[in-house]
């Protein structure tokens, strides 16, 4: 038997029949998946012996080392699910999820949901733990053992009084409106409430064109978030930036192009073939070495079969100096040598030189050029220091914004008005709010 510790060994007892247990082999095993590869190894071992037969308190679906033996060559006797006793005691009739609570780990929780073989408190509190991430603390479900049902919240979980192998758990789902906890299919069922024809005009009305911009702000707000290093802020941003990408895939999906599914499985299938270094059979022991696998898959993904199809590939949307950086990383990469420090230095030299000449000459269409080509050679410094000109022009704004709002602070406690300093006066303001 699987256990001795259920019920329904009595029977065997009662009949003088001799069986084995494999209770012993709940204490070595560490996860649900080796218990069940440990019952599945000690079976076939004694079944080389001579014939056996394996008894699980439940349902073989029921028991991950039953499922597999039943897929060889053994005769197979289905018995009474304990999943289903459990539910039809604790009223939940139709479609549920059921495991064995020893797979909480392991598997995707979705409600409603039935757990058995929930036999100790210990077990009891990790079940809690993992169903109040999905589903919150104040979640009712119902404890069903022995034919007696006890409805509880899910905090309560681990604070019972008695666990047996034959405990199950039942978690029953709930309105939309009514939950607590929500997943990403609950985010969709908003989306298409707001989308139907009875649903809220703004958003029936709105366009992949109409709400672009708004993908550009969520993103802009996540990172100012990251950069604040604020938990809560990068929380909801995060959310934010996750409803804009539902939201233009609702879109499509109206339109039968694509779904949500689709979304995610192709990022799926992305992260997977971009990282044969990790699943797959190439090697690479540092990030440098994982960033050359992931470019070498990307432009194989891509179809890309030049250096120019990658060059064309940067979104022409980006601003234009991150723009500049990628350009520059993806030319450098096609055989463009420019990024040492030497040879941007020297043509950042030249083109200030062209812009000065332009400037005096008054030539407005030559100084936006010569202008344009001292900012793509500022991008070529970037990549010949490592730096990212993007961010590191954000942090200098910054600091510029901070000495100006210190330096007019200082002007004004002092009774004077900052367009009516003279050199000397600026200078010496100017000065203090570089010091801070």
């Amino acid at each position: 038997m699987r256990t001795a510790a259920h019920p329904s060994a009595e029977s065997l007892k009662e009949e003088g029949i001799a069986f084995e247990t494999f209770d012993f082999l709940y204490d070595r095993c560490r996860t649900y998946e080796t218990l069940t590869r440990a019952i599945v190894r000690e079976v076939r071992g004694a079944g080389r012996a001579g014939n056996v037969c394996y008894c699980v308190d439940g349902s073989v679906t029921e028991d991950g080392a039953a499922r597999r033996l039943a897929s060889g060559r053994t005769i197979v006797i289905d018995g009474v699910s304990k999943a289903s006793a459990a539910a039809t005691h604790a009223g939940l009739f139709g479609a549920y999820t059921a495991m064995s609570a020893y797979e909480v780990a392991e598997r995707e929780l979705t409600a409603p949901l039935v757990l058995y073989d929930l036999a100790e408190r210990s077990l009891a509190s990790d079940v809690k733990l993992a169903l109040a991430e999905r589903f919150g603390d104040e979640a009712e479900v119902a404890l069903v053992a022995g034919g007696k049902v006890k409805k509880i919240r899910l905090y309560e979980l681990d604070r019972q009084n008695n666990y047996t192998a034959d405990t199950a758990l039942v978690l029953y789902d709930v309105p939309l409106l009514q939950k607590k906890r929500f997943d990403l299919y609950d985010l969709l069922a908003i989306l298409r409430r707001l989308r139907a024809p009875d649903g809220c005009p703004w958003d029936r009305a709105q366009t992949h064109e109409s709400i672009r911009i708004n993908c550009l702000e969520e993103a802009y707000e996540l990172v100012d978030a990251v950069d604040l290093d604020d938990p809560d802020k990068m929380c909801e941003e995060a959310g934010d930036v996750l409803m804009q990408a539902a939201f233009h895939t609702l879109i499509e999906e109206e339109r039968g192009h694509f779904t949500m599914t689709d979304v995610i499985s192709g990022t799926c299938e992305k992260l997977i073939t971009r990282h044969t270094h990790v699943f797959g059979q190439d090697k690479a022991s540092e990030a440098d070495g994982a960033l050359t696998v992931w470019e070498k898959n990307k432009m194989k993904e891509k179809h890309q079969e030049t250096f120019s199809d990658a060059v064309n590939d940067v979104p022409e949307c980006f601003p234009a100096l991150l723009r500049a950086q990628k350009i520059a990383k993806r030319v450098e990469k096609g055989g463009w040598r420019f990024a040492s420090f030497e040879k941007a230095a020297a043509s950042l030299k030249e083109a200030l030189a062209a812009l000065k000449t332009a400037s005096e000459a008054g030539d407005g269409e030559r100084v936006a050029e010569a202008l344009g080509e001292a900012l793509m050679c500022m991008a070529w410094l970037g990549r010949a220091t490592g730096a990212d000109c993007e961010q590191a022009l954000l942090d200098t704004v910054k600091k510029v914004q901070q000495r100006y709002v210190r330096f007019e602070a200082e002007v004004r406690a002092a009774g004077k008005e900052v367009n009516a300093l003279t050199p000397e006066e600026f200078e010496e303001y100017f000065e203090g709010a570089k010091r801070g």
